[in-house]
């Protein structure tokens, strides 16, 4: 279910070009063209290591990307529950694809990301800044992934770089999962979806 405030067409809100993956049933288009997600019972993305399942139930929202890419969110939400998760994801197929964002892991708000070529990996870390607002930059290109985030949207230190494999389209855009509860309220905004930022791997802007 879509609303939107405004009663505006929602093809020409910014969100209108992607598509969902495991639409939720709450999400609304704001005024300001900020997306409102509320998540279902028990959505989550992996595929198989230590736990030995697979979820793909986690709620995306894909916009199309041809060759490279770098894509930015503001994401906002209160994460209160052991695995509550937000941020954004790139995806080929459903045994390939990356998430990271704000995790809530142990009573910490982690920023972490996995990779999933077959199986899922996990590398969180400690974050510094204000979980319940924050930026996340991705950028794909010639094979290479790579993820940054922002507390104030001005500087953006490097959180992963990996091998990613490369494909004549990505799609690309917001993720929220709660595998444990459902409920979760997050706010997606700021978006952006250009071609590769060129820039050297310490330039923090």
């Amino acid at each position: 279910m879509l609303v939107d405030d405004v009663n505006q067409n929602v093809g020409e809100s910014v969100w209108g070009a992607a598509e969902w993956v495991n639409e939720p049933g709450f999400y609304r288009v704001l005024a300001d063209q900020s997306l409102e997600v509320v998540t279902d019972d028990q959505t989550d993305f992996w595929r198989e290591t230590y736990y030995g399942f697979v979820r793909d139930s986690g709620h995306f929202l894909g916009f199309t990307a041809k060759g490279g890419f770098t894509a930015q969110v503001r994401v906002n939400a209160d994460f209160r529950e052991l695995y509550d998760q937000a941020g954004i994801m790139v995806r080929i197929d459903e045994q390939t694809w990356v998430k990271a964002g704000i995790e809530l892991n142990d009573g910490n708000a982690m920023i972490s990301s996995v990779i999933t070529r077959g199986q899922s990996d996990w590398a969180p870390g400690f974050f510094s800044g204000d979980p319940r607002d924050f930026w996340l930059r991705m950028t794909v290109a010639k094979g290479v992934l790579r993820l940054q985030y922002s507390t104030d949207g001005l500087s953006w230190p490097l959180l992963r770089l990996a091998p990613f494999p490369e494909a004549d389209t990505y799609r690309v855009g917001p993720i929220c999962c709660t595998p444990q509860r459902q409920g979760l309220q997050v706010r997606f905004s700021e978006w952006s979806l250009i071609g590769p930022l060129e820039r050297e791997l310490h330039d923090l802007s």
